[in-house]
């Protein structure tokens, strides 16, 4: 514990706690797990957090004494990778021995180049609970040795084209054996904005590749398509990489039911 004798928090320490605002009080924790672990009951892998801190050393605006919004979002992503590592830790997940953590001669360790790549998203998003799953895309893949540096880019990519709406609806879809999914017809020619634009969102992420099935192509002589339902919708094998690297299934449910509201249907 810090007293008034010690030296000013080093700059990484200070961007992780500035991340307060967006992850709680917990930043203030996983800044100490970071940069003070021994006053910490929060136990981390010892090389997961060099590299954690590491980056937050790197995201660090030592002549900023107010951290902006986008330091405040860098700091909570670390904040939130921290949390999700310490909590799967304990559950017995292993961080990874494969070399990803681990720099070579003069190059940055793969890990390091994601964190930066996680920090830089999450400064550049205005929906600041996009963060969290961010930080947990961190933590997943390093302790996930089946996922490479570039599936892993890939992932990250995608999200950032995909809008929040969409994010949301993979979350549900993916959540459909744990809550399951209205049975009520999706709107076929909504008129409100709301429900059009989910649908725009949905019929996008089919597109994608992200949901099956596709959308339905028009029949010869203008047969009527069947009418989809939420219920007949399946992650395809992208779709279920981005549900398992943001760690979709700890979405709010509050927050999936607002989406199906969207759609015309019930929240639950």
């Amino acid at each position: 514990m810090r007293n008034s004798l010690d030296a000013a928090p080093a700059p990484g320490r200070r961007l992780v706690e500035a991340g307060e605002p967006v992850a709680g009080s917990m930043a203030r924790s996983a800044a100490a797990v970071l940069f003070d672990p021994a006053s910490s009951r929060i136990r981390l892998d010892a090389v997961l957090a060099r590299c954690l801190g590491r980056a937050a050393t790197a995201a660090a605006d030592p002549d900023v004494a107010v951290p902006g919004r986008e330091q405040v979002r860098a700091g909570a992503a670390l904040a939130f990778a921290v949390e999700l590592a310490a909590t799967r830790s304990a559950q017995g997940r292993a961080v990874r021995t494969d070399g990803f953590l681990d720099p070579a001669g003069n190059d940055r360790a793969p890990a390091d180049e994601l964190a930066e790549a996680v920090v830089l998203a999450a400064r550049s998003t205005a929906q600041e609970w996009r963060v969290r799953h961010l930080g947990y895309l961190l933590a997943e893949t390093v302790l996930s040795p089946d996922l490479d540096a570039g599936v892993v880019a890939y992932g990250l990519r995608l999200t950032a084209e995909l809008t929040g709406r969409q994010l949301v609806l993979v979350a549900a879809v993916g959540r459909r054996d744990r809550v399951p999914l209205p049975i009520a017809p999706l709107p076929a020619d909504p008129r409100g904005w709301s429900a059009w634009g989910a649908m725009e969102d949905l019929t996008d992420l089919q597109r994608r590749g992200l949901l099956d099935p596709p959308p339905a192509e028009p029949k010869p002589g203008g047969a009527v398509l069947p009418r989809l339902r939420m219920a007949d919708l399946r992650l395809t094998r992208r779709g279920v990489l981005l549900h398992r690297l943001l760690v979709l299934d700890l979405v709010r449910d509050d927050v999936v039911g607002a989406v199906l509201a969207d759609l015309g249907l019930p929240r639950s």
